[in-house]
């Protein structure tokens, strides 16, 4: 803590006294002004449109090559600055909740499929599963921000997990594929759980209590083996790809989490979040190795070189990285944050300094 108070960012600073420390009185509140005063925060706040809505996207993230938030979507804005530390009721989430509650109702105005909207209008099926993609994404966004108690989005999470649910009750569940010329596709009837539904559940831990036959179901589904294929889907006519469906453990080994290490980092963030972590050896251990890469002062650095670790994975760019420097030690404080937000929230003692 110590350490992350002295070199980390605004909104690290904050996260690490609120979510790892959880530290009240005097410290937390003169903290609470810290994720404001943070100019990657107000920037990204500023660039919100009058409706509430980024850049006429939902789900897109800045180029690698882009300025700063350039080209960024409502969803993926609205969940950095929560990251960031920013309150639900702050004015740009406020704007941008009225959009998102929408598309929970699964609105059929064509304008609300923003970039997934098919490029020709006559096919229902792109649109019916462009409509699927962004409710389970907006449920997600508006679960992070805290709305669980909120019954709009408490009814999609009950038509979002009875799909998986339905799904997983299947004899589809077990042989998904079907073959359409020389590919292996999932069939048209599949529903796995994507991201964003896990994101959803993650971040409601009293429905997630209440379903809790279906959230093991998930557990031993996620906890399988990844597949070989490629997670592409039969739509209507046309085949798409859907990377946003998780098809088994997408954390299988140290190779894998080597190679991408904030999505590793999310991955095991996630699966903390909703109480899998501990029930699942192999997390546990990448998790361990990951806390024995710390030195003498608990901060953690790379295996190998001295660069900030960076992920393309779109799903880990509002939480990665926070922090605005590159250089320095900056270079591991959303790692060492994140080790120390994961271990809170799977349950371990935490002793700060």
């Amino acid at each position: 803590m110590t350490w992350l108070l002295d070199h980390a960012s605004n909104a690290i600073r904050y996260r690490a006294i609120t979510d790892v420390g959880r530290l009240g009185g005097e410290m937390a509140r003169e903290a609470s002004v810290l994720p404001y005063a943070y100019a990657p925060a107000l920037a990204l706040a500023v660039a919100q449109s009058p409706d509430g809505i980024w850049n006429g996207a939902m789900l897109e993230v800045p180029s690698g090559r882009a300025d700063h938030f350039e080209g960024v979507g409502t969803i993926s804005a609205f969940r950095r600055l929560l990251e960031y530390g920013w309150e639900k009721d702050t004015p740009p989430l406020m704007r941008a909740r009225r959009v998102l509650f929408r598309l929970l109702a699964e609105d059929g105005d064509p304008a609300y499929l923003f970039e997934l909207a098919p490029r020709a209008d006559e096919d229902g099926d792109i649109a019916r599963r462009g409509r699927a993609v962004l409710r389970e994404a907006a449920a997600a966004a508006l679960a992070q921000a805290g709305y669980e108690g909120d019954p709009r989005l408490r009814g999609a999470a009950l038509r979002i997990l009875g799909r998986i649910d339905s799904f997983l009750r299947s004899p589809l569940a077990h042989k998904p594929w079907v073959r359409v010329g020389n590919k292996q596709v999932l069939a048209a009837e599949a529903a796995p759980p994507s991201i964003y539904a896990l994101s959803m559940l993650a971040h409601m831990p009293l429905f997630r209590n209440e379903h809790h036959v279906q959230l093991d179901q998930i557990f031993r589904y996620v906890s399988q083996p990844q597949p070989r294929q490629e997670a592409l889907q039969l739509c209507g006519a046309k085949i798409v790809a859907q990377p946003h469906l998780v098809l088994g453990d997408l954390l299988p080994n140290r190779n894998v989490a080597d190679a991408d290490v904030p999505f590793a980092l999310a991955w095991l963030e996630l699966m903390a979040r909703l109480g899998f972590l501990r029930r699942n050896e192999g997390w546990e251990k990448l998790f361990d190795r990951f806390l024995d890469d710390r030195d003498r002062d608990l901060v953690w650095h790379p295996h190998k070189g001295m660069a900030m670790p960076r992920s393309s994975n779109p799903f880990v760019w509002p939480a990665f990285p926070l922090e605005q420097m590159t250089a320095g030690d900056e270079r591991w404080t959303d790692v060492t944050f994140r080790l120390g937000l994961i271990a809170r929230l799977s349950g371990r003692p935490l002793e700060l300094i």
